[in-house]
């Protein structure tokens, strides 16, 4: 199809909007339509995690209306996402499904590392203007509803990214009360936020220069940009004087002069005040407000996958390098596990035949092999339950809640016994049959990868493998001794053959 039509919908913390695309090869991606309705799902959702029936019965008139839009345009193909509002829920499945039975929307839950992955991708959409930004020290604020997301850059590289419970709506709520105490909003809000962000400069920014900001938040363009600005980027100066003309008016007038709901104006304040603290932190010097939303990144995301487009930015290395960086703050061993990521690589590619997994789970299995050791920093003699724990508590941008439990589980029977499909339902994994079977596959490749650099010294330089009939003949190419790892290797060949069932030969080239 030379031209097709796409609809990419959020259902926000405070809105739920829609923005309809046309995509080809030619012009890559281009809007259409824009529609945003005023829905705070939050509202109930951050202080009781229940969505009531009266906002779930808009909710579901809405989503028919925008069903009805996209059947004007003539929308081929939709991605409708929720964000912290639905992922905060104590019954997301059942809302989920209800909305499917009344709108018949399939409407994916992103995990917080998805749906700031894709808003990310919204401005490398942009792309002379991300390139030439994020050769600098850079970073990312995205204020939404429920959370904040920081992302740091260096030399064209994501290096780590942050989430924190400080989104304009949750701070409202919570001080909502002390607000008609005070005449002065603005500080309540930074002492309310400061312990998260002196934490943060502690953990975070240590020899970080940081000379640019990119914000990103659906008020942000409005509140800083009155006047049209070509560039949408400004001094760090320019934006105080921004902070200060804004943070003292009431509600009802920044209404007026934004032209927004009230109910939007209440988050205008906290949404300043987050920037602006993060701002004095960074010490940056320019400020870009792109004016791209979540809606953007699921769109570039689409037609990226669909090849409309082809991105100049590795998104892949992103992630790789994300996990890089979690595995130097728990201290693993550098050289061990790039030496066990190549060995699993080599051993991956060369039974694409026999193993049936594509490029997604050949990541996943990067990042296990750079994170299997991580646990020792907490404890030598139980790594990987530790390194389990450290992996489901770590948000890797890009990656699903499931991807990272996959990475997770494959890292946890690298050297503990492998739990079979109906124990770990018994455990609540959440895990399906499809996902079980990649974990197993997974964890096959991570032991024996793991096993050949069992001394740690990268004894083994390659790996060369003929698959004959029913049986994987692996030659390891060392110029030392790997009497160790031959014999080390023996245990793990019999979960690698049930797995895989096919019959493994392990020898040696060169000296032995």
């Amino acid at each position: 199809m030379a031209v097709m039509t796409f609809a990419a919908i959020d259902i926000g913390s405070y809105e739920v909007s829609m923005k309809i695309f046309e995509l080809s090869k030619k012009i890559g991606f281009r809007e259409l339509n824009d529609v945003r309705y005023s829905l705070e799902l939050g509202k109930g959702v951050y202080s009781n995690g229940k969505l009531d029936t009266q906002m779930l019965d808009v909710l579901c008139e809405t989503l028919n209306d925008f069903k009805r839009m996209m059947q004007d345009f003539g929308v081929v193909e939709y991605r409708a996402c929720g964000t912290s509002a639905l992922r905060e829920l104590a019954n997301p499945l059942i809302i989920v499904e209800q909305i499917y039975r009344r709108t018949g929307f399939k409407v994916e839950i992103l995990s917080n590392a998805e749906q700031h992955f894709l808003g990310y991708k919204s401005i490398a959409a942009i792309e002379r203007g991300f390139k030439k930004m994020i050769q600098k020290g850079t970073a990312i604020l995205d204020v939404g509803g429920g959370s904040l997301q920081v992302s740091l850059f260096d030399k064209d590289a994501l290096v780590t990214t942050q989430s924190l419970k400080m989104g304009s709506l949750r701070i409202r709520q919570r001080l909502q009360e002390l607000e008609k105490t005070t005449i002065h909003y603005d500080k309540l809000v930074e002492e309310f936020i400061r312990n998260d962000l002196t934490n943060f400069q502690r953990l975070y920014l240590k020899d970080r220069d940081i000379k640019n900001v990119i914000l990103m938040g659906d008020f942000i363009t409005d509140m800083i940009f009155q006047e049209e600005m070509k560039d949408k980027i400004i001094t760090r100066n320019e934006f105080m004087k921004r902070y200060e003309d804004t943070v003292d008016k009431t509600e009802d007038v920044l209404a007026q002069e934004m032209e927004i709901d009230p109910e939007y104006a209440s988050l205008v304040v906290p949404t300043m005040v987050v920037c602006r603290s993060f701002i004095d932190i960074f010490q940056a010097e320019a400020l870009w407000a792109p004016g791209v939303s979540l809606l953007d990144g699921i769109a570039y995301d689409y037609a990226e996958k669909k090849k409309f487009i082809r991105s100049v930015h590795n998104f892949e290395n992103d992630i790789l390098v994300t996990s890089k960086n979690i595995a130097k703050r728990y201290s693993s061993s550098k050289s061990h596990i790039q030496g066990t990521m190549n060995l699993c690589l080599n051993i991956f590619d060369s039974m694409k035949k026999v193993h049936g997994m594509g490029k997604r789970e050949r990541l996943l299995i990067q990042i296990a092999a750079l994170l299997h050791d991580c646990g020792k920093y907490i404890s030598m003699g139980n790594v990987s339950e530790c390194s389990y724990q450290i992996i489901m508590s770590t948000e890797i941008i890009g990656l699903s809640s499931l991807e990272r439990k996959m990475i997770a589980y494959a890292v946890r029977y690298n050297t503990t016994a492998f739990v079979y499909y109906d124990e770990i339902q018994m455990l609540g994994a959440g895990i399906d049959r499809e996902s079980y079977i990649k974990i197993a596959k997974m964890t096959a490749i991570l032991r024996l990868a793991n096993a050949m650099d069992r001394s740690h010294c990268q004894k083994v330089k390659g790996i060369k493998t003929v698959l004959k009939d029913r049986e994987l003949q692996m030659v390891m190419d060392s110029s030392q001794d790997i009497s160790l790892e031959l014999g080390l290797l023996q245990d793990k060949v019999a979960f690698f053959e049930e797995v895989f069932g096919i019959r493994l030969v392990i020898r040696g080239k060169g000296r032995m």
